[in-house]
């Protein structure tokens, strides 16, 4: 029995030797990835990726093979992109080449192609231009949805003064207030900080967010070919994603019983109307199930990455009380006390603008960014690759490059103001990442993180329970993203 075992094992480890060289020849006559570590059969490349390091081993790769090197995930190969130029060559220069997206395994059972995040092709282009239309006819950008933040801010200042200065951890109030936004347009309508179906959405929100970042998550959807037979994180991923999408999926069934094709009211009538519209055509992408999807990535990402930001931008400044003291000068004499601020603000106030950009910088939210793949096969700097292979633009090592950060490694608002102290842009700013794949609602998170963050420190000081030196700023986890560490503080009133 030993020996039989043996020989299958034998067996096996030759068969993933052959398909890694079979699959290695292909490519080569199709292009000429560029260099890398040699990988192993079935593992690729498992003796210099950590899975819960999965960023620190890839910069370690750097060192090695430059800003542009592959590594195999199992059996994928994977185009690695570090640094601003290179990174810029590649979503900027090379917009259309390099607009594919690849699902990660651990979200693949839940999304499959579908949804305006994860779609390609026409798939993808027919929800983009239909989505960015409907999110700037309900106000992106715009005056219209200032007022519904500023509104929204009130109620989150409410919620504070109910604290009455006793320590509570920031997580699930700042999630409510910034999901009410999007929510707002997704589905026409904000809810009490109180609904217990609301409160059970955030918590779903708030786990998968966590888990899709675990050590096993990234061992998941570094060796899928091996573990997909196993539980794992994709079940738990899928269970929280899955719950999301059936209140969605009500939340439709809701609107099209009251429907009414002049009067939109939120994303999911603008949907339905287009899917009635286009019921005859058999290249329409509009459908049911890019509708929850689409809605669902709309109503996750306007959740948790802002919401995420802001938590760390209050743990920086407790961290840092310095810097909150000149945000609370700059707000003073700005805005004054009494008068609720307005995006309009932001031009006389570089010196909180340029601590809003610093969070986004040194939180690192999304250090890999999303997958991209290649549309065709794409020369870029002397090689060739092959259309269909994964990409990963390392953001991290934008929003930390070097030769556009004084200090990349420090919170250092500074990096955003010029020698006169007035806002200075950076084209290594790429939290919301770049080119055709850029964030959808940039521009309502950009307005939001302003209104939120003057709309609070206007009115509180953020105190922090402990002596600043000792708040340890070492995320909770860090893989698909980065999620803030639990921690507690005061709010007091100013």
């Amino acid at each position: 029995m030993e020996i039989t075992s043996a020989v299958t094992l034998l067996l096996v480890i030759c068969l993933s030797y052959l398909a890694i060289i079979s699959v290695k020849r292909k490519l080569s006559n199709k292009g000429n990835l560029p260099p890398g570590p040699t990988p192993l059969p079935l593992i690729g490349n498992f003796l210099q990726i950590k899975s819960s390091e999965t960023l620190k081993s890839i910069l370690r790769l750097r060192e090695k093979y430059g800003p542009v090197f592959t590594v195999y995930f199992g059996t994928r190969p994977i185009v690695v992109l570090c640094g601003h130029q290179a990174v810029k060559e590649a979503l900027v220069d090379k917009a259309e080449e390099f607009s594919g997206r690849r699902t990660t395994p651990t979200l693949e059972p839940s999304f499959q192609g579908y949804g305006v995040v994860f779609a390609n092709g026409e798939r993808w282009r027919q929800l983009r231009r239909f989505s960015l239309t409907v999110l700037r006819d309900f106000g992106m950008g715009k005056k219209s949805i200032q007022e519904r933040i500023q509104e929204e801010a009130q109620f989150l200042l409410e919620e504070f003064r109910k604290t009455n200065e006793k320590p509570f951890s920031p997580i699930y109030i700042i999630s409510r207030a910034v999901s009410n936004v999007i929510c707002s347009i997704v589905f026409g309508n904000r809810f009490d900080y109180e609904d217990k179906d609301f409160q059970a959405l955030m918590e779903m929100i708030n786990n998968s967010f966590r888990e899709m970042s675990t050590a096993w998550a990234q061992l998941y959807d570094i060796y899928e070919s091996i573990l997909r037979y196993f539980p794992g994180p994709k079940d738990k991923v899928y269970k929280y994603l899955d719950g999301i999408r059936v209140f969605i999926a009500k939340r439709v069934e809701k609107n099209q019983e009251t429907l009414d094709p002049s009067f939109p009211r939120d994303f999911i009538d603008c949907f339905l109307i287009q899917m009635e519209k286009e019921k005859d055509n058999p290249s329409s992408e509009f459908n049911m199930r890019n509708l929850e999807l689409t809605a669902l990535t709309l109503f996750f990402g306007g959740t948790e990455t802002i919401s995420s930001t802001l938590r760390y931008g209050f743990l920086f400044l407790i961290k840092y009380p310095e810097i909150q003291a000149k945000v609370h000068e700059e707000i003073d004499r700005v805005i004054g006390r009494n008068r609720v601020p307005n995006i309009e603000d932001r031009t006389q106030m570089p010196y909180t603008d340029a601590v809003i950009h610093e969070v986004q910088r040194y939180s690192d939210l999304l250090p890999m960014d999303l997958p991209h793949m290649v549309t065709r096969d794409t020369e870029f700097r002397g090689y060739m690759i092959p259309k269909g292979t994964e990409v990963y633009p390392v953001l991290s090592s934008v929003l930390h490059d070097p030769t556009m950060f004084k200090r990349p490694y420090t919170f250092y608002p500074e990096h955003f103001l010029d020698e006169n102290g007035r806002f200075k842009k950076n084209d290594a700013f790429v939290p919301f990442s770049s080119g055709k794949r850029i964030c959808l609602g940039e521009a309502l998170a950009r307005m939001e993180l302003f209104l939120f963050f003057t709309t609070i420190l206007q009115s509180f000081s953020l105190k922090p329970l402990v002596d600043p030196e000792k708040i340890d700023l070492t995320p909770m986890e860090s893989g698909f993203a980065t999620i803030p560490p639990f921690y507690e503080l005061s709010i007091i009133p100013r």
